[in-house]
């Protein structure tokens, strides 16, 4: 049971331009482990610029373990004005992967013919090597419940909490829709600008959507 006045808000917040989103002409990327661009990490220290004048902090800060989320929760606590605070680092909520398509471009691993297949195929198309959308949904929201949603310790007893995770993109889409249980055709419309927050609230009545893809620091 979760206790009435156990409440969690959570900001899902996706990292800043990676080399790979700035040069975006391979299908999976030319680096598993793609680190920030100068620009990336200016987003994040502006994330936590605003953060810190919204009076915003955290009593839990989680990041995916790959270099551009990892860069990202540390400079936006250096915006935060919490230099140096500790991160957990969480490998169940990294993005998805496709192995086979790194370093391949875009148009010849998008051709007609394997567009027309990804597409009949929808979130179970299982890339070359890789994941599909619902097994990426299955590990990214198996991660959630046993962290917050069916952990009896944390959710049976009085809290008010507000926890930063800072994820991906497509990820993130993919636990979105487990929340909000969205069709889906609406997993690939759904825009998540780099260093986007999306908050949404967990307590005894369950999930409420409060903002998405808010990037109005930028």
């Amino acid at each position: 049971m979760i206790h009435k006045d156990f409440s969690c808000e959570f900001y899902f917040i996706r990292h800043g331009e990676s080399e790979s989103n700035a040069n975006p002409i391979y299908a999976a990327g030319e680096n598993f482990d793609a680190p920030l661009t100068e620009r990336g990490i200016e987003q994040a220290q502006r994330l936590g610029e605003r953060l810190k004048r919204e009076g915003v902090t955290f009593d839990r800060v989680y990041s995916s373990i790959l270099t551009r989320t990892v860069q990202t929760t540390e400079n936006m606590l250096i915006g935060m004005g919490e230099e140096g605070r500790g991160i957990t680092r969480v490998r169940d909520i990294i993005e998805q992967q496709a192995p086979g398509w790194r370093g391949v471009p875009v148009e010849e691993a998008f051709t007609l013919e394997n567009l027309v297949y990804i597409r009949s195929k929808g979130a179970d198309f299982v890339p070359p090597d890789g994941e599909s959308l619902r097994m990426v949904q299955r590990r990214v929201s198996n991660w959630l419940e046993d962290e917050f949603i069916y952990n009896q310790e944390l959710i049976s007893e009085p809290a008010s909490m507000r926890v930063a995770v800072v994820g991906h993109g497509t990820a993130s889409r993919c636990l979105f829709q487990y929340i909000m249980g969205f069709d889906d055709t609406f997993l690939r419309r759904m825009s998540i600008e780099n260093t986007s927050i999306a908050r949404f609230v967990f307590d005894d009545e369950g999930w409420a959507v409060l903002k998405l893809n808010d990037a109005t620091h930028l």
